[in-house]
């Protein structure tokens, strides 16, 4: 059975930096790509960041030069830092599991398992 466990989100000013983590179960990191969504209330969940198991890495544009992935593959942990975060970088963030990291990797219907999130709220 495949669990994917998010941590991490807090409350944090503009400006300020988080990192998230996504422990996984059931699946190894280095066989599978994994991403990070967000939504926030009233919009669509979006893709933020994906990495496949060699590293290769995809982020949205709005994300990209702030936030960086990388993998703790002994502990099979998957990590978002986020820098410079913007009141807009509100959401729920959502860890993900057996998608493309290329192609459709930013269509939420192009990943297999899901995390329940953890909340990040960013104030001005």
């Amino acid at each position: 059975q495949v669990q994917l466990v998010e941590s991490g989100g807090d409350s944090v000013q503009s400006g300020g930096s988080l990192r998230l983590s996504c422990v996984a179960s059931g699946i190894t990191l280095s066989h599978y790509s994994m991403a990070w969504f967000r939504q926030s209330p009233g919009k669509e969940r979006e893709a933020v960041a994906a990495i496949d198991g060699g590293g290769s890495t995809n982020f949205a544009p709005t994300v990209k030069g702030r936030f960086t992935l990388s993998q703790d593959k002994a502990e099979n942990t998957l990590y978002l830092q986020m820098n410079s975060l913007k009141v807009e970088d509100a959401a729920m963030y959502y860890c993900a599991a057996g998608g493309p990291c290329g192609g459709r990797w930013n269509a939420q219907d192009a990943w297999r398992f899901w995390g329940r999130g953890t909340q990040v709220t960013v104030s001005s």
